[in-house]
């Protein structure tokens, strides 16, 4: 029982951002959600979760020792890879193949600059070992790998003390891992102080350079991302000695700490991806099943599409130039935050972003000693922010806002109002185009979407944004500023296991049968090691399927039946094709359905279901009063403007435009041609005209 009397347990969700930590507690007894902000701390992230989960305890009154679950959403592995802040890693790779993670796919970064070059390999060429050994495309042994070799390749490391990690990538590793296995066997026998990551653990499927590519990225971020695991779950576990401390993933679940400090790869894109998990649950409260996010924050803004409830998943991606291969919610990060600063280029036109002012010193209105215009001093010149933010936590300068955008504005010959829409424009314009990235051009009308607006800027861009792509609805949450660390405490343990199998369709289904079966048995030994306290469980099958003699695939959902004895069985061949047709034609709006297909991969996804309680935050009453009102730039001039406090609103009000909703996390602006409603859920709903 806490100070405050209530029974229960209480689920904590901490997500890093680039200016603000975010926190999110859940009493699983009688729902109440407790939320919390301070400032991040960029030279140790690990400071402002601590520091801020004394402040949240303190300030609520929750007892430590009530807390059963820590989920932490990080970006440490991303602004390690970001900035190559990582480890001296060696790779050691099949004879012949040293140059492959620099040859890449041979595919320049921009088509028309000949200048430009891909980043340069996170491990350097000294530091990239060979040695004598082949498995062939079958899984065959073509050359062993002796004692000799290994013997001798360990000598050549030894020459080498910088080394912090290795990295093993043998070819067709993924088909027959006994080389990578006894190598690795060998090296951290030989290393006991290194960390060793093999590619057949990290992520066993086809198409070389991407598995080198992921391997490696894992055994470069490994030392950092694991100190700085071990250090936060020694502080966590003396502030809340009873929590169960969990990593989210990219994939849209959690994982253990100690499985994120051995895949830190799978970190890479963690809190963008856990405000898209809480963005689906918060919608579906609100009978929302297909949803665009937008998520701006401070450094960057996020977009992600959820169809049926459900986030799109991306199988690869390139982050800073690197390629990783692994399932990740399918987001698309643009550099336009709320500390994005706009700056005049060379032709005289002024751009905005992805320079970001960040927590420190942060917007010029913040008054910590930033003095660049960015997108917050935009808005606070033009009085679309409030005089305080975070619940009176963080008190605006607009004079200082002024200085920052004045100098612009007159270079540029313009008032400062029309300088401050002018970014505002710009960050609009790019988060659009971002958003068109997601829908337009993989088949999907943002039309038929909500947009869903959340992160501390959200609000303040949401209706200006769907308006330039032809939404006609806004939802914002109940604490949109939170949504990425309510996020955290809404989601399941996953793991995701693969198995690359090239098979033709016309054959049957038998072999591919045993290769799920598989599959099936190491989700359930998984199930019963890591998830032994989850209230329910759910296995998700696909196949990477394609036209024979394609060069890509594409996931496609498979329902699979399991019997009394854990047999798994397929659906048939022509449903299995009608499957592929279907999902083909979404994507490129035809199917050949005479043409060959093929399958090169059998997908298993495992959700553990936690135990959480989904009844809606519960809010402070406020006196209603008397409206504020205040003069905000709308258009062509300021405008009366209704000033509204959140906490003072209940299901069923309603209000038109034009207005300002205030409350701790967020701004949202509604402008004048449109109305919001507050439904059963708590949610805003804003229609536009």
């Amino acid at each position: 029982m806490d100070a405050n009397g209530l029974q229960g347990e209480w689920l904590v969700g901490v997500d890093v951002g680039g200016t603000f930590t975010d926190f999110s507690a859940r009493n699983l007894v009688t729902g109440q959600v407790r939320i919390h902000k301070r400032p991040s701390t960029p030279d140790d992230p690990g400071r402002a979760v601590i520091d801020g989960l004394a402040e949240l305890v303190e300030k609520h009154a929750i007892d430590p020792a009530s807390i059963t679950r820590f989920a932490h959403g990080t970006t440490v592995a991303t602004n390690a890879l970001l900035q190559r802040r990582g480890a001296r890693v060696a790779v050691v790779t099949t004879r012949g193949f040293r140059d492959l993670l620099e040859i890449g796919r041979q595919i320049r970064p921009h088509l028309y600059d000949l200048q430009l070059d891909n980043p340069a390999p996170l491990a350097p060429r000294e530091l990239r070992f060979e040695i004598d050994e082949r498995i062939g495309s079958r899984g065959e042994v073509v050359r062993p790998l002796t004692d000799e070799s290994i013997a001798a390749l360990i000598a050549e490391l030894r020459e080498h003390p910088e080394i912090e990690g290795i990295a093993v990538c043998l070819l067709f590793s993924y088909l027959n891992g006994a080389h990578e296995g006894k190598l690795a066997e060998a090296l951290r026998a030989a290393f006991p102080d290194l960390l060793v990551s093999v590619s057949r653990e990290v992520q066993p499927e086809f198409r070389e350079y991407e598995r080198f590519s992921t391997t490696l990225i894992n055994a470069f971020l490994q030392p950092e991302v694991s100190r700085y695991i071990d250090r936060l779950r020694n502080n966590v576990g003396d502030a809340a000695p009873k929590a169960a401390f969990g990593i989210f993933q990219s994939s849209g679940g959690l994982m253990s700490a100690a499985k994120a400090a051995d895949y830190p790869v799978r970190t890479a894109l963690s809190g963008p991806a856990a405000g898209a998990v809480g963005a689906a649950r918060s919608a579906a409260l609100s009978k929302f099943d297909d949803i665009i996010t937008l998520d701006i924050g401070g450094t960057s803004s996020d977009v992600c599409l959820i169809r049926n409830g459900r986030t799109s998943i991306a199988r690869s991606r390139d982050i800073s130039g690197f390629s990783i291969r692994l399932p990740m919610v399918d987001i698309h990060t643009i550099g336009a935050g709320g500390g994005s600063i706009a700056t005049l280029a060379n032709d005289g036109l002024m751009k905005v972003g992805p320079e970001s002012a960040g927590a420190v010193p942060g917007p010029a209105c913040y008054n910590l000693g930033g003095t660049l215009p960015t997108v917050s001093d935009a808005n606070a010149v033009l009085n679309r922010l409030p005089q305080e933010l975070v619940g009176g936590g963080f008190s605006l300068r607009r004079d200082l806002a002024v200085d920052a955008l004045r100098p612009i504005a007159n270079m540029l010959g313009i008032g400062l109002e029309t300088a401050a829409m002018g970014i505002i424009e710009i960050v609009n314009s790019n988060i659009v185009r971002a958003i068109r990235t997601i829908s337009v051009e993989k088949g999907y009308d943002p039309r038929k979407f909500v947009l869903m607006s959340f992160g501390g800027a959200g609000g303040l861009h949401a209706a200006e944004v769907a308006r330039a792509l032809g939404m006609k609805q806004v939802l914002v949450p109940e604490a949109p500023g939170i949504l990425c660390a309510d996020g955290l405490i809404a989601a399941d343990l996953q793991e995701d296991f693969v198995t690359s199998c090239h098979l033709k369709l016309a054959a049957g289904v038998a072999e591919l049968e045993a290769v799920v079966q598989e599959l099936f048995v190491q989700g359930q030994a998984w199930l019963k090691t890591e998830a032994v306290d989850a209230q329910g469980e759910r296995l998700m099958l696909f196949l990477d399927m394609r036209y024979v003699g394609q060069n890509y695939e594409l996931p496609v959902e498979i329902e699979a039946t399991v019997d009394a004895q854990g047999r798994v069985a397929l659906p048939d061949v022509d449903a299995l094709a009608q499957a592929f047709f279907e999902t083909y034609e979404r994507n490129f709006g035809h199917y050949d359905p005479a043409a060959p297909v093929e399958i090169v991969n059998a997908r298993l996804r495992v959700l553990a279901h936690l135990s959480r309680n989904d009844r809606a935050q519960d809010k402070p009453v406020a006196e209603t009063g008397k409206a504020k009102t205040v003069q905000v730039w709308f258009g062509e001039g300021y405008r009366n403007t209704k000033l509204i406090e959140r906490v003072g609103l209940k299901p069923g009000d309603s209000f038109s435009g034009p207005a300002i909703v205030t409350q701790l996390d967020t701004t949202t602006i509604v402008p004048p041609d449109a109305t919001m409603r507050i439904d059963e859920a708590g949610n805003m709903i804003m229609d536009l005209n």
